[in-house]
């Protein structure tokens, strides 16, 4: 016989101990014995502070890969926030500049529609208002080109005026926008009146200066002239109403080799706005006085008128 297939357990005779069952009931009593006691007398809370204590910086050390994920998560998410609302908050301070800039500038204007009105109810010829597009591209010439044309009734020779007196003539006629040849222009050519002595003079366009001036022509250097003198329309042109400011006498050069002096004037108006008022010319100009016909002499006949005896 195999020496493995021996039968090695004892008798059970000779075992000792409780069985299976036994153990399990005992166990689950004690059990239940241990966790009323300690319900009741809190029997296990210092073993239980003790490996609170003990496992502490393990739970802390293995919670610190979670913490710093969760704080890179959250970085992460609130950098993108800001920078959204960096973005927002750019975005509206940028619109409200604009509004503000608007708003500015309909302020101006604003100030300005009504310097015209006040102007349009001071002049008793028909005007129009209107709006300057642009300036002319030839750097040669200072001209401007408004919203009014043929179709709006404007017609060439008009004089255009500002709050700040006389701004330029309508140049040319197109059926919807005209050009308007400032004071300042080469070719333009516009009677003054000195307000202080009442002499009047021809004041041109100096293109020479390149802020805009005047300049006198043909000036006399012993004529009463200072600067600071106010230059008005005289209005014997019939284009331009008398009394519209025209410049301010800035500069006066009395030359002692020649008998005229050279005057330059600065315009008291200058194109700032975008809008401009249009004086229509005054067509009903009395007519020229016609001279009455002399009274016819009573005589006898030629040989008595002049006196002489057969």
């Amino acid at each position: 016989m195999a020496l493995d297939t021996l039968e090695r357990s004892a008798p059970p005779i000779f075992r000792q101990g409780l069985s299976a069952t036994a153990k399990l009931v005992l166990l689950s009593l004690l059990s239940i014995l241990l966790m009323a006691s300690d319900h009741r007398f809190q029997i296990s809370q210092p073993l239980r502070s003790g490996i609170a204590v003990v496992l502490a910086p393990l739970q802390w050390l293995s919670l610190q890969p979670v913490r710093a994920f969760s704080g890179l998560g959250a970085y992460f998410s609130d950098l993108e926030k800001a920078q959204d609302a960096a973005q927002n908050f750019q975005t509206r301070t940028i619109a409200q500049a604009q509004r503000l800039q608007q708003v500015e500038q309909l302020a101006q204007e604003n100030a300005q529609l009504r310097g015209l009105l006040d102007l349009r109810a001071q002049f008793a010829g028909p005007t129009k208002a209107v709006e300057v597009l642009y300036d002319t591209a030839d750097p040669y010439t200072d001209r401007l080109v408004v919203d009014r044309g043929l179709v709006a009734g404007l017609v060439q020779g008009a004089a255009v005026i500002d709050v700040g007196g006389v701004v330029g003539q309508v140049t040319r006629v197109y059926p919807l926008v005209s050009e308007v040849t400032l004071l300042t222009d080469r070719s333009q050519t516009i009677p003054v009146l000195n307000a202080r002595t009442g002499t009047r003079h021809v004041a041109i366009g100096d293109p020479t200066n390149q802020e805009g001036a005047l300049e006198l022509k043909f000036v006399p250097s012993g004529t009463d002239i200072k600067p600071g003198d106010l230059l008005t329309t005289s209005g014997i042109d019939g284009v331009y109403p008398a009394g519209l400011h025209v410049g301010v006498v800035s500069h006066i050069d009395r030359r002692v080799d020649s008998s005229f002096a050279r005057v330059q004037a600065t315009p008291t108006a200058k194109p700032r706005g975008r809008h401009l008022l249009v004086l229509m010319p005054v067509k009903d100009w009395p007519a020229v006085p016609v001279a009455p016909p002399e009274p016819k002499r009573k005589g006898k006949g030629p040989t008595s008128a002049a006196g002489v005896s057969p």
